[in-house]
């Protein structure tokens, strides 16, 4: 027996005690009550992401211009190179028709002028009343 409170006439309980369930539990709930934020700093959340937003959009117009310069810049390279290659042939063809003008103008019937020959430059008249038909006599 055990001697409980000054008493021994008291019988153990501790075997009741041990298997004892209790019948209810008390629990408790945490509840916690989100207020809203103030307007203020409303504002100033929305104003940082409208800025990050307008900044993004900056840098992206102008990557967007430098990609466009870009690539005018590789079009006019290449239209450059064709243009080089067409004025190459050009040349080319250039020369080979100065190469065939005197044997063109022979078949023509054309005579190859000698050294010895004058001309005769006719000055234009000075004379302000002349009519158109006394400059073409005077040409002839």
């Amino acid at each position: 027996m055990a001697y409980t409170r000054g008493n021994l006439a008291v019988k153990e309980r501790t075997a009741e005690r041990s298997y004892q369930s209790p019948r209810y539990r008390e629990t408790t709930k945490v509840v916690t009550r989100r207020t809203s934020l103030p307007v203020r700093e409303k504002l100033l959340y929305i104003m940082t992401v409208i800025f990050c937003v307008a900044v993004m959009a900056g840098l992206l117009w102008q990557n967007a211009n430098l990609y466009n310069i870009k690539r005018q810049l590789y079009n006019l390279n290449s239209e450059i190179q064709t243009m080089t290659l067409e004025v190459k042939e050009l040349t080319v063809q250039k020369e080979r028709l100065e190469e065939s003008i005197p044997s063109e103008a022979a078949k023509l019937g054309y005579v190859k002028p000698d050294m010895d020959m004058f001309q005769i430059e006719v000055p234009a008249t000075s004379d302000a009343g002349g009519t158109s038909e006394d400059m073409t006599t005077a040409r002839k």
